[in-house]
C-alpha cells in the first residue's frame, strides 16, 4: 500500500506546490508531541492547543487558494460567457474557439477538485493519526468546534458549494455551444462531434468521487455539523427503537433534498431571469446568494424554536418556502427585481436544516444516527446535483391566462407545488416526539375535556385521525 505523504507528493500540481496541507510536519509535529507528553514537557490540554492551531493555519492556506482559484475560475466563465453573447453571426471557428476555452477551464476544474479532495483526506488522515497516538477523540474535539463556528473554514473543505455553482456554469455553457455547433454543423463537416463533451463527463466524475467516495461520506456523517456531546445525557438514552419514527425521520431528509434542490435549481437561469427583467447578468450571483444570507438569521430561530417543537417549525418552514417561491415565480411577470429577491430571501428564512440535524441528533436512536447523519448529507448532496438538472427539463415556455411559464419562472412554480405536497404529507404522518407530547400535558394537569383525551390518546396509540386534531390544537 501506497504510504499516503508519498501519494500526496506525487498528486501534487506543480504550480501548487506551497498550498497543500503539509502533511510531513504535521507528521514530525505529531511525534514531538506524543515525546514531549511522555517526558513531562508538555500536558494533553496544552498539545491539543498548539496542534489545533497549527491546523487551523494549514486550513486557511487551503482555503483561502481554494477561494482564489473559484473566482479565478467564474472570472475566466464570465468572460467567455461575454464572448459568446457578442456572437451575433455564428462563426463556426469563434464557436470551436470558444468550445475549446471552455474545455481548458474543465481541465483546470477537475484539477481543482482533485486539489481538495487530497487535502480532505490529508485532513482526516492527520486527525486519524492523532487519535491514534494520544488515545484521545481530537476529531470530536476539533471538528465540533470548528464545524458550527459562523466562520467555519473547516465547512468550505468538506462541502463544495462554490465548486458546484462553478459545475454547473461551465456544463451550461459547453451544452448552449455543442447546441449551436448542432444548428449549423453537419456531420460531414465534423464526424467527431458527440453528444456531450467527454469533459462533463470528466468533471461530473471528479465531483462524484469527491462528494461520494466511502470514507468522505462517513466522515460528514459522524461530523456532519450533527454534534454528539462525549456524554449523552438523559434525554438521549431515552431515544429507544420504540419511540423512533421512520416517517419523521423521512420527512426530515427530504425537506433537507428539497431545500438543497431550491437553492440550485435557479443556478442555470438566473442570469437570464436578471437580464430579463432589466438587471445585469452579474446580479444573478446577488440572487443565488441571497438565500444563504437569510439562512444564517433562519438558522437562529429554527434552533431555539425546534427546543419546544419539531412539527411546527416544519410546517413554518414549507409556508415560508411556498410563498417565496410564488413570488420568485410572479417577479417576471410583475417586471420587478424586488419581488424576485424578496421571494429568495424568503426561501432563506424558510430554511429548517437547524431542526432536521436537531431531530437526528435528538430522535434517531445512537446506532442509528451514523446512517442518519450520512442520509442527511447524502440528501443534502443529492439536492445539490438535482436542482441544475431539473432545471434543464424546465426549458419551455407558455402562458395561463396572463402568467407566464418559461424556463425562468418554472423553477419558482415548480419548487412552489413540491412545498405544497410536502406541507400535506408533513401534516398528515409527522408523529412529534414523545417528550413533547408528554411536556405539553404536564404543563395543563388542570385541563380536561376532549383536547386533553386526544394528547392521552396519542401516546398510547399514536392514532392517525387523533394526531390532527392534537396539531391543530398546538398550532393554532
Amino acid at each position: 500500500m501506497v504510504n499516503f505523504g508519498k501519494k500526496l507528493m506525487a498528486d501534487q500540481v506543480e504550480e501548487w506546490k506551497g498550498y497543500y496541507i503539509n502533511y510531513k510536519l504535521m507528521k514530525k509535529m505529531l511525534k514531538q508531541y506524543v515525546q514531549q507528553t511522555q517526558h513531562g514537557g508538555k500536558d494533553r490540554e496544552q498539545v491539543l492547543k498548539e496542534f489545533s492551531r497549527i491546523l487551523d493555519d494549514q486550513i486557511e492556506r487551503i482555503v483561502l487558494f481554494l477561494l482564489q482559484q473559484q473566482g479565478h475560475l467564474a472570472s475566466r466563465i464570465e468572460e467567455l460567457g461575454e464572448k459568446r453573447s457578442a456572437l451575433e453571426e455564428y462563426d463556426i471557428s469563434q464557436v470551436y474557439q470558444l468550445h475549446d476555452a471552455y474545455r481548458e477551464v474543465g481541465l483546470d476544474l477537475i484539477k481543482l477538485l482533485r486539489f481538495v479532495d487530497v487535502n480532505a483526506t490529508g485532513i482526516r488522515k492527520i486527525l486519524k493519526k492523532f487519535d491514534k497516538r494520544f488515545g484521545y477523540k481530537f476529531t470530536d474535539y476539533y471538528v465540533t468546534t470548528r464545524a458550527n463556528h459562523p466562520y467555519s473554514q473547516l465547512q468550505q473543505v468538506f462541502k463544495q458549494v462554490g465548486i458546484v455553482a462553478v459545475v454547473g456554469a461551465l456544463s451550461r455553457n459547453l451544452e448552449y455551444l455543442q447546441h449551436h455547433e448542432g444548428s449549423f454543423v453537419s456531420i460531414y463537416d465534423r464526424p467527431a462531434v458527440t453528444l456531450k463533451d467527454p469533459i462533463i463527463d470528466q468533471v461530473n466524475h471528479a465531483v462524484q468521487k469527491l462528494t461520494h467516495a466511502t470514507n468522505f461520506m462517513q466522515f460528514l456523517g459522524q461530523h456532519s455539523l450533527i454534534v454528539q456531546e462525549d456524554a449523552q445525557s438523559g434525554s438521549e438514552d431515552l431515544v429507544d427503537d420504540q419511540s423512533y419514527h421512520f416517517m419523521s425521520l423521512m420527512l426530515n431528509l427530504v425537506n433537507t433534498f428539497l431545500y438543497m434542490v431550491n437553492t440550485y435549481i435557479i443556478v442555470p437561469t438566473a442570469d437570464d431571469y436578471a437580464v430579463s427583467l432589466g438587471a445585469a447578468a452579474t446580479v444573478c450571483g446577488i440572487i443565488i446568494g441571497s438565500m444563504a444570507v437569510a439562512q444564517v438569521f433562519s438558522s437562529v430561530y429554527f434552533s431555539a424554536w425546534s427546543n419546544k417543537s419539531y412539527f411546527k417549525p416544519l410546517v413554518f418552514s414549507s409556508i415560508v418556502l411556498s410563498l417565496g417561491n410564488l413570488l420568485y415565480a410572479l417577479a417576471f411577470d410583475l417586471n420587478s427585481l424586488s419581488v424576485l429577491l424578496i421571494g429568495r430571501l424568503l426561501c432563506g428564512l424558510g430554511s429548517a436544516r437547524a431542526v432536521n440535524r436537531r431531530y437526528i441528533s435528538d430522535c434517531v436512536p445512537l446506532k442509528m444516527r451514523l446512517q442518519a447523519s450520512a442520509g442527511f448529507v447524502s440528501a443534502s448532496a443529492l439536492g445539490m446535483a438535482c436542482g441544475p438538472a431539473l432545471a434543464g427539463f424546465l426549458q419551455t415556455k407558455f402562458k395561463i391566462y396572463s402568467i407566464t411559464f418559461n424556463q425562468s419562472t418554472l423553477p419558482g412554480w415548480v419548487m412552489c407545488i413540491a412545498w405544497l405536497i410536502y406541507l400535506l404529507w408533513l401534516w398528515f404522518t409527522f408523529k412529534e416526539p414523545e417528550h413533547f407530547t408528554k411536556t405539553l400535558v404536564n404543563e395543563h394537569p388542570s385541563e380536561s375535556g376532549p383536547a386533553v383525551d386526544i394528547l392521552h390518546a396519542q401516546v398510547r396509540n399514536g392514532d392517525t385521525t387523533l394526531r390532527i386534531k392534537r396539531c391543530h390544537h398546538i398550532l393554532f
